[in-house]
């Protein structure tokens, strides 16, 4: 690889695959790429730094053979362009290779994992290190609002990344962080995901134990330690680490200890102790306990690394969080409009929770699009009620890509919505975003919240609501509701 001077990239246009691009372009490469199509934020940043890219696969652009092909996870046999890198014999690589043979190498690995949290937990850490003057290098899951991008080449000590358990590759059916060679690793929560990979919840814990095997004995592993929640299974996942583990959470047998916890506009406020001592008292301008939870795991490890109580404390309240986690995308008419990411009854729940916080005197529409691969099974069918019902009103849209799971695997959305109505709450199913659209225009009122999550586009759901409340709102506005 030393020897690349262009580097094509298969699937440019997904989450992280764009940034890499961005890094290998910044890395002095001659870089292009290639996806089924490249939308915002990927194809902002590609055209900012001048990264050519195409909205199709055709061999022919791999055609004169570049001197390297990045190939993302989400491309399988049969590709054009994959075919013509095989039959070619063109040195090919996944992202997490990548990373490992060019970026990683020489520098200290924080790696971010979990169920949960991985993502605004890693942009918390890139932002209190760059804050304290350490320029770090990092790679997140999400547009950090802070840097306004998903990634940063630094030049500093410290390569901080999200660590995905999803699969590397079509040759490397591992997960990713395993390529990443963690010397601090944070395991934010533990509950089944990527049911589509992973057969059962044994499994997916086999992969982080795994990961936590990967930690020099001079490193640190530091763990969400609260045992009514997913303690006992991480605590399990970490026995036997060659290296120090802590513990985070809000019980008394954790190493780190957040109390008092308290809404105070947009800020969550806490005390934290580390040890029986106080530790400090910090905001953070994140609503929520799952992110003053975010943000004690990143303090455990930046205190490892030598930042202090001041410099986190500025860094803490100056955080901007990750794109389409609890983004307010408009507010008419009184109705106020939110996105956010959530895609697991776990992390449905936590989002409901911290709207209900910040938004105490709003009707809670949840409005949820069954999308990830674990959420379009029928794996969470049961657990996904108990979660929707605590808003106050329930809207399903239908299972993305239905036609690819049979009736016997798939989620049905109407099942849900009857278990959510026996809860005691109004819930509705649709199988389009206009006909959801339709329904809450005609039903939602000044005050309302509406609460979109899904981890995809939902066909522009968000983006339909406010440009038709912009038109058409003649509600009086009520913006001062909170």
């Amino acid at each position: 690889m030393s020897e690349a001077k262009h580097v094509h990239v298969i699937g440019i246009g997904g989450s992280a695959m764009a940034p890499l691009a961005g890094m290998l372009r910044e890395h002095g490469l001659h870089v292009t790429g290639s996806d089924s199509g490249v939308y915002p934020p990927a194809s902002t940043l590609l055209d900012s730094l001048g990264i050519a890219f195409y909205n199709s696969f055709e061999t022919v652009h791999v055609q004169p053979a570049p001197d390297l092909v990045v190939v993302g996870n989400i491309i399988a046999r049969g590709n054009p362009e994959l075919e013509e890198v095989l039959d070619k014999k063109i040195p090919y690589r996944s992202l997490p290779e990548i990373l490992e043979e060019i970026f990683l190498p020489g520098r200290h690995s924080i790696v971010v994992s979990g169920t949960h949290g991985k993502t605004t937990t890693t942009a918390m850490l890139a932002w209190i290190f760059h804050s304290a003057g350490k320029r770090p290098n990092f790679l997140v899951g999400g547009v950090a609002e802070n840097f306004g991008k998903s990634y940063g080449l630094g030049g500093g000590s410290e390569f901080i990344l999200e660590g995905d358990e999803y699969e590397t590759a079509f040759w490397d059916r591992g997960p990713k962080f395993f390529h990443y060679h963690p010397d601090d690793l944070i395991i934010t929560s533990l509950g089944f995901d990527h049911a589509d990979i992973y057969p059962d919840f044994e499994t997916y814990q086999l992969a982080f134990r795994r990961l936590v095997n990967l930690v020099p004995r001079g490193g640190r592993v530091v763990i969400w330690g609260d045992t009514e929640q997913s303690g006992p299974a991480l605590r399990q996942t970490a026995s036997k680490a060659f290296c120090p583990v802590e513990t985070y959470g809000f019980s008394a047998e954790n190493d780190w200890i957040a109390r008092d916890t308290r809404v105070d506009g947009e800020m969550t406020r806490f005390r934290l102790f580390r040890r029986g001592k106080e530790f400090g008292e910090f905001a953070v301008a994140a609503t929520g306990r799952h992110n003053v939870l975010n943000a004690t795991a990143a303090i455990a490890v930046a205190d490892g690394r030598g930042i202090g109580a001041e410099a986190l404390r500025t860094a803490l309240a100056t955080f901007r969080s990750v794109k389409r986690r609890m983004d307010v995308k408009g507010e008419h008419g009184g109705i106020l409009v939110v996105d956010d990411f959530a895609h697991h009854p776990t992390a449905v729940r936590a989002t409901i929770e911290a709207a209900r916080s910040r938004w105490p005197k709003r009707r809670l529409w949840a409005i949820l699009e069954p999308r990830s691969n674990s959420m379009r099974r029928k794996v969470f069918q049961e657990s996904l009620p108990k979660a929707l019902a605590l808003a106050d009103r329930v809207v399903l849209g239908g299972v993305f890509r239905a036609q690819q799971l049979g009736d016997e695997n798939r989620m049905n959305p109407e099942t849900v919505a009857e278990a959510v109505c026996e809860l005691g709450q109004d819930a509705r199913a649709f199988t389009g975003s206009e006909a959801i659209a339709d329904y809450l225009l005609a039903e939602a009122k000044p005050g309302d919240l509406l609460l979109i999550m899904s981890n995809g586009s939902f066909d522009g759901l968000c983006e339909k609501l406010v440009n038709r409340l912009d038109r058409g709102a003649a509600v009086p506005s009520e913006a001062s509701i909170r």
